[in-house]
This record gives structure tokens, C-alpha cells and sequence, in this order.
């Protein structure tokens, strides 16, 4: 009986209708997201917990505690994996092209978002689209035009191949930032005889710091786990980055069964992102939150 009255009910009344469904759509979007949090934070526990085990524990024990701390795991993986070459590599790349990546496009998003002239929006297009080009079909005129500049198999040819993979995205954020940033204190400005730079300089890119956070923590994780373009623009093993050295870690490991230190170069990568995250995540989602306002 009281099935046959909700039926009644949500088919006499359309709004209760939608209601429901609302409702329903919700719970199925809170039990994914939390079933994927659960997911992977499991995995990245099972990863820490099985780079302080012995061979014999990782097979064996899943998600149990070790039984003994195996530090020296971790010193296969940075001495014997030679991650402890690579590590200042991707600290020295990541850092100068993250760097380079805001000098470049806090301007260029503020001008965007600002000023009115023709063909400002075919302009923000371009760097809209720009995010849509598969990089798989970068590499060849990627490593053709470093060639020619003669920056191929080098940080330098890599780093500027970073920062103009990232620049699209990051302007694409920042103009959304800038947009959201009230107009009458850039007229303040203007009116006590602040030129355009100083009015960008000293008034609204303080005030973009968030927003700037934001596209710095993005950058800086989505780089430092960038594999792809390091695997075919650098060759030479001193010039490997993390990723790469991980990947040549796992090809050695996967003889010697040595999962223990494979799990431990895992941790050495991962763990930094996963601190950086972690203590910046407020400023990030306040910084997305505030930018995604106009």
C-alpha cells in the first residue's frame, strides 16, 4: 500500500519527482567518490606499508604490519636504483619550468581577462584548444624542433617543452581568477596615477596569490610524474628524471624479485606530491573555488 501511494504521489507531482531523483543521483555520486577515495587510499598504504617488508612479507602479508622496519630498501632504491641521482634532476626541471610557467602566464591572463580589444576571444580560444592536442602527437615535431635548437637529450629542451605544454592550461585558470577579482580597486588605482603594470604588479597580482598557488601545486604534481615526453626527449641516464628512473628500477627489480625496493622508489616518488597536496589543498580549493566565481 505504501508503495502504490509514493508511485501515485511522484507521478501526480513532477517536482517530487525530480526531487527524488535528485536525491538519489547524489548518494550514487557520494558512494563513488568515497569508493574511490577508499580505493586509493588503500593503495597508496599497501605501497608504504610493502616498501618497509621483506621479500618474503610482501607476498604474503597484504595489509598487515611488518613484522621488522626494512630500512634498507630504501637505500637500494636511492643508491642501487641511482634514484638519488635523479631526484635533484627532477627538483631542478619541475621547479625552474613551474617558475617560468607563472612569470609567463599571470600577465597573459590578466591582459585576457581585463582589457577589451579585437580579437580577444579567438585569442582565449587558442589557449583553450590548446589544452585539447594529444601530446603523443607533439613528439616528432617536439624532438624535430629540439634538434634544431640543439637542446635535445638536455634539461634546458625539456624544461621548455614543460612550460609550453603547461602554459594553456595555466593561463586558462589564472583568466577565470583574474575575471573573479573585483574591478574597483584596479579603477582606485588607475585614478592615483598607477600605470597599467603597477596596477598588475602591485594591486592584483598580490591579491591573485591563491589563484597562483593553485596553478603552481597542478603544475608541480602533474610534472613531477611526467613520464612520457622524458622517456623520448631524454636519453642520456644522467639526464633522467624520477619517472624515468623508476621505470628503469622496475626493469632491474622484476629479476631479482626485489619487489621490497621497487615499492620503496614508489614511496621515495610519490610521498612528496602527497605532502605538497596535503598541506596545500585549503589554499588550492579556495583558489579554484574563488576563480570559478564572475
Amino acid at each position: 500500500m505504501t508503495a502504490i501511494t509514493e508511485n501515485t504521489v511522484t507521478k501526480d507531482n513532477p517536482a517530487k519527482k525530480r526531487a527524488l531523483g535528485h536525491f538519489w543521483g547524489r548518494v550514487l555520486a557520494y558512494v563513488l567518490v568515497w569508493a574511490w577515495t577508499a580505493f586509493t587510499i588503500s593503495s597508496i598504504i599497501w605501497v608504504i606499508l610493502s616498501a618497509f617488508k621483506s621479500k618474503r612479507e610482501v607476498l604474503r602479508s597484504g595489509f598487515r604490519l611488518p613484522s621488522e622496519l626494512h630500512w634498507e630498501n630504501f637505500g637500494t632504491a636511492w643508491n642501487v636504483g641511482k634514484l638519488g641521482d635523479y631526484f635533484p634532476n627532477s627538483i631542478l626541471l619541475v621547479t625552474a619550468s613551474v617558475l617560468i610557467v607563472l612569470i609567463v602566464s599571470a600577465p597573459a591572463a590578466y591582459v585576457l581577462s581585463r582589457a577589451r580589444f579585437k580579437g580577444r576571444e579567438a585569442l582565449t580560444n587558442m589557449f583553450v584548444l590548446g589544452m585539447a592536442i594529444p601530446i603523443p602527437m607533439l613528439f616528432i615535431p617536439i624532438f624535430s624542433l629540439l634538434a634544431f635548437l640543439r637542446v635535445n637529450d638536455s634539461l634546458t629542451g625539456v624544461s621548455i617543452v614543460f612550460v609550453a605544454i603547461s602554459i594553456p592550461f595555466t593561463v586558462y585558470l589564472l583568466t577565470g581568477f583574474f575575471s573573479s577579482l573585483p574591478k574597483e580597486l584596479e579603477s582606485a588605482a588607475v585614478l592615483d596615477g598607477c600605470t597599467d603594470y603597477q596596477v598588475f604588479r602591485h594591486v592584483m597580482l598580490p591579491m591573485a596569490t591563491p589563484g597562483l598557488a593553485t596553478a603552481a601545486i597542478l603544475n608541480f604534481i602533474w610534472l613531477w610524474n611526467e613520464y612520457q615526453l622524458s622517456l623520448v626527449l631524454l636519453n642520456s641516464p644522467e639526464n633522467r628524471t624520477l619517472p624515468l628512473g623508476l621505470y628503469a628500477l622496475q626493469n632491474a627489480m622484476q629479476y631479482t624479485n626485489n619487489w621490497p625496493g621497487l615499492f620503496a622508489g614508489v614511496t621515495i616518488i610519490v610521498v612528496p606530491t602527497i605532502v605538497v597536496y596535503a598541506v596545500l589543498s585549503e589554499r588550492m580549493i579556495s583558489g579554484m573555488t574563488m576563480g570559478a566565481v564572475k
